[in-house]
């Protein structure tokens, strides 16, 4: 199968480190894919390099959107990349606390909406009709992400793993073919954590979206995954199935460091 996202030696400087080093991945579609590794391996720069925020040293970033060509997106501003089928979420939850969880999908649906600065000032009756749709579409989201019960509560009032969902329900509100979910289940309880690998197994499977997350979990990694790619030191080190990377020598000696003779 044609892979949706392909990385090829994306390197990225910043002054004399090399934060990411001739980096290779790839991401089929309808496929969970986790991105492991140590902390500082480079995994968020990577996630940056990709959504835009960061432009790669070196290197390509394509995607292949299912039924659209296939497209160079490095150095394209994140509002592109999201535009053109890449959603994130971030380590650190980036809800709008004071507005409500309906507002905080709502906008998400932005990105999609053809109203301009004309349609805002004059209302004509296709704007209207718009903002129906996007109020109506953002609470069936909800619906899909069970928050649909805090369709009016402010986001700073929601529970912590209400909260890292939500996150997740505005990315889908962009309309993507490829989540990429930093850490998700930072922070959470055991049963967040299940409620959470249910969730994006419900994502990928009813919603044809693919996802790539990073994650310190490993039991949520092993049990989602379909690939696993693993960093250090901005390197890929090993990639494979979770039954390959579990007993991969690299793998071991990147968590758990070298036997050495007292």
């Amino acid at each position: 199968m044609k892979p949706i996202l392909e990385v090829n030696q994306l390197t990225k400087f910043f002054g004399g480190l090399k934060a990411l080093d001739k980096l290779d991945l790839d991401i089929r579609e309808g496929e969970i894919v986790a991105l492991i590794g140590p902390n500082g391996a480079g995994k968020t720069t990577f996630f940056n390099c990709i959504t835009g925020i960061y432009t790669p040293t070196e290197g390509d970033v394509v995607i292949s959107p299912p039924n659209k060509k296939t497209m160079r997106i490095n150095g394209m501003k994140p509002n592109l990349v999201t535009k053109n089928g890449l959603a994130r979420t971030f380590q650190n939850i980036r809800l709008f606390p004071n507005m409500t969880v309906l507002e905080n999908v709502m906008i998400g649906r932005h990105s999609r909406l053809s109203s301009g600065i004309a349609g805002a000032v004059f209302r004509p009756k296709s704007t209207r009709r718009e903002e129906e749709n996007l109020i109506n579409d953002s609470y069936e989201i909800l619906k899909k992400i069970e928050l649909a019960q805090f369709v009016n509560e402010l986001a700073m009032n929601l529970p912590y793993g209400a909260q890292r969902r939500l996150e997740i329900a505005r990315a889908m509100a962009t309309e993507p073919f490829l989540l990429l979910l930093d850490e998700p289940a930072a922070g959470m309880n055991p049963m967040e954590t299940k409620r959470l690998d249910d969730l994006i197994v419900k994502i990928r499977d009813t919603e044809n979206i693919s996802i790539l997350l990073i994650e310190h979990d490993m039991k949520l990694v092993m049990s989602l995954s379909d690939r696993i790619f693993v960093m250090d030191y901005g390197k890929k080190i090993a990639q494979g199935t979770p039954d390959e990377i579990k007993s991969n020598p690299a793998v071991i000696k990147a968590y758990l460091g070298e036997e050495t003779d007292a």
